[in-house]
């Protein structure tokens, strides 16, 4: 208890010095702690929405960085129908786009616009809040999602225009999803006639029928079936066809938000260890006379470098948990914003907050070590004279 109170002592010696070092490495922490957050969620969102359709296949064209513009025939999904061991009931299709919509008081927002056709099993897990889906035959007719229709102010019977054409909103609808809260459905071939891509879609979903042998090998053994279709002319067909797991590391909206994250991880870590480098060496050359006492009373060495680095860590946990709670507040006012809201979630992931905080302790650590071993190699007489 001594040891721990004589280290905050310590740190509050210069309230104002400690205070700054405190918000400076904060406002890193709490940078590095929303990003990753949010890269956190969009990842377990595209996830989660996979494993509770029970998805097993993911299909895109191949060779093709952008799943948005993964343009394909639809007929491929006949072929694959066909392919032993797929789930006939369990292939889903969909047309996706980013469109630009008008907001009432005349801003544009980007939102995701989903073409599904009547029968998608996707659609059992959507919530009707008001009004109805889409049913087989339907016209000129959307459903929006609860972020959007709220960003919109569009209530069902209202219109909204979807590429220069005006589209009755049949259902509100709200998603365990947040990108489909942010976005706008209608079927297939209204999607395809909308956006000029008769015939199209962007990709598909799968799942492989399910036996009580159902393995990873059976999964493995549809893929390669797939893989191996040809065209009517009898050429391969170049599709991109992975588990959940493999596309999740492949996406290029995925892996692009995560290196970006990461990006300015790097440098939020570089910039808070400077920062905690240059306080603590200030500290030290400020007490060089104690530290000389302390060590002619006894202390030894290893004493003096824990005491330099637990005031770092200290330092640290202080950092972290005022950077959480910007990081918190952050991303909170950003899902405000309606250009953006239909992306992210007000929400930071247990697990992202426990790699902030280590990524701080580690920060505070490195920022240490340097002024810990100066301040260990003191010599007690040197350091007492020392003015």
């Amino acid at each position: 208890m001594y040891f721990a109170s004589f280290i905050l002592k310590n740190l509050t010696r210069r309230p104002v010095r400690t205070a700054l070092t405190v918000l400076g490495l904060a406002v890193a922490v709490g940078s590095m702690i929303a990003l990753l957050g949010i890269s956190h969620n969009v990842e377990a969102t595209v996830a989660e929405g996979f494993e509770r359709r029970g998805v097993d296949l993911v299909a895109v064209k191949g060779g093709v960085s952008d799943q948005l513009n993964s343009f394909m025939d639809e007929k491929i999904v006949d072929k694959v129908l066909k392919v032993p061991g797929v789930d006939p009931e369990g292939v889903d299709v969909a047309l996706v786009d980013l469109i630009e919509m008008m907001t009432p008081s005349g801003n544009s927002i980007s939102a995701m616009m989903l073409g599904w056709p009547a029968d998608a099993f996707a659609f059992n897990d959507l919530r009707i809040l008001s009004g109805r889906r889409l049913r087989s035959g339907d016209t000129d007719k959307v459903m929006l999602g609860v972020t959007v229709a709220e960003n919109l102010n569009r209530k069902v019977g209202d219109t909204v225009t979807l590429q220069n054409v005006p589209c009755e909103v049949v259902g509100i609808f709200k998603s365990y999803s947040v990108f489909e809260n942010g976005s706008v459905i209608l079927l297939l071939d209204e999607a395809q006639k909308l956006d000029g891509k008769a015939g199209l879609i962007t990709g598909f979903s799968l799942r492989v029928a399910k036996s009580k042998e159902h393995s990873e090998a059976d999964v493995e053994a549809v893929r390669q079936r797939i893989l191996a279709l040809k065209d009517d002319n009898g050429k391969p067909i170049r599709l991109s066809v992975q588990t959940v797991e493999d596309y999740l590391k492949t996406a290029s909206h995925i892996t692009m938000t995560r290196a970006m994250v990461w990006m300015v991880s790097v440098i939020s870590i570089l910039v808070g260890v400077i920062g905690v480098l240059n306080t603590m060496i200030m500290s030290v050359l400020e007490r060089t006379q104690e530290i000389g006492i302390l060590r002619a009373v006894g202390w030894p060495k290893s004493r003096i470098i824990r005491m330099v680095l637990w005031e770092a860590i200290f330092l640290g946990l202080a950092a972290a948990t005022v950077g959480t709670l910007g990081a918190y507040i952050v991303t909170y006012v950003l899902t405000l914003f309606p250009k953006v809201n239909g992306f992210i979630a007000a929400e930071i992931a247990p697990v992202v907050i426990a790699e902030g905080f280590g990524l701080t302790l580690l920060i505070g650590l490195f920022g240490a070590v340097y002024p810990a071993i100066r301040a260990a190699r003191l010599l007690p007489t040197e350091a007492i004279r020392h003015d």
